[in-house]
């Protein structure tokens, strides 16, 4: 799931931001630990077609928007990748496609003609998001698999970017340990944009009937804070530590930014 930021919209005249802020940032002291608790999330059980489910991720569009994870995302590649444009990248988890969407348009210009393979156990990316994909000179193709067997199994070679948003938070931390040597050994950088596994986050997941969502975000935007990340937890789980740079930090309130690169001339393990 995705989580939240209440950091746009008004009600009764004022910004979300200047009433709610302050109050998130008074309010988180003095500050039990979280322990990290992976939960079933409502919409993964969901078929594609569910009303609940067609309205949650109509929530997550706008939730994503407002948290501005695309730009997260797009500045750690801007600065880890450098040089000359990637040719290829892949997101895993991508759901209906419209959080890489948001990603191209940013980097689009600088970036031309990238090849993107989008992976979710559901095709459920439509003819409008692969329309805005070709506008930009990106060609897209969806993969409807498990991400574990697709990257165990898939004939296609290596490629340049590896990315994922509001995904690795579903798995316990074995199957994090699993997923990230499957990623290592398909690229030579990845980037992942998590929910922040921190009080305030916490609370203002609560607060998501202010912007108009359903039960089922709702849900699973505390689920999604409870299973977040906080500090270095996902550089401790990537394999091979001593031929990768690692950069994991807490963007904000509410989002935890993780980059692996590998080292210039590390080898592939």
């Amino acid at each position: 799931m995705r989580r939240v930021g209440l950091t746009a919209g008004r009600k009764n005249g004022l910004r979300l931001s200047v009433v709610i802020v302050p109050i998130l940032q008074n309010s988180i002291a003095p500050l039990a630990n979280m322990n990290r608790r992976v939960e079933p999330e409502l919409l993964d059980e969901l078929p594609s077609t569910d009303p609940r489910a067609i309205r949650s991720r109509r929530d997550l569009r706008r939730v994503n928007a407002l948290m501005g994870n695309a730009g997260v995302i797009a500045r750690a590649l801007l600065q880890a990748w450098g040089g000359r444009p990637p040719r290829q990248l892949v997101d895993l988890g991508a759901g209906d496609g419209t959080f890489m969407l948001r990603l191209a348009k940013r980097l689009s210009l600088a970036w031309p003609n990238v090849e993107v393979t989008l992976v979710d156990r559901q095709d459920i990316v439509n003819a409008e998001t692969r329309r805005e994909f070709e506008a930009l000179s990106w060609s897209v193709r969806s993969v409807p698999a498990d991400v574990f067997d697709w990257l165990a199994r898939t004939p296609d070679p290596r490629v340049d970017l590896v990315t994922a948003n509001l995904f690795l938070h579903h798995f316990a931390d074995h199957a994090l340990r699993r997923l990230m040597e499957l990623v290592s050994g398909r690229t030579n950088c990845f980037a992942a944009c998590e929910p922040r596994r921190y009080p305030a986050a916490l609370r203002a997941s609560r607060w998501l009937w202010l912007l108009g969502c359903n039960q089922v975000t709702r849900h699973d935007a505390v689920a999604s804070v409870r299973a977040g990340f906080d500090g270095p937890e996902l550089s401790a789980l990537w394999p091979g530590k001593g031929s990768w740079r690692f950069r994991e930090e807490g963007v904000g309130l509410f989002s935890h930014r993780f980059v692996a690169q590998r080292l210039n001339g590390a080898p592939v393990l």
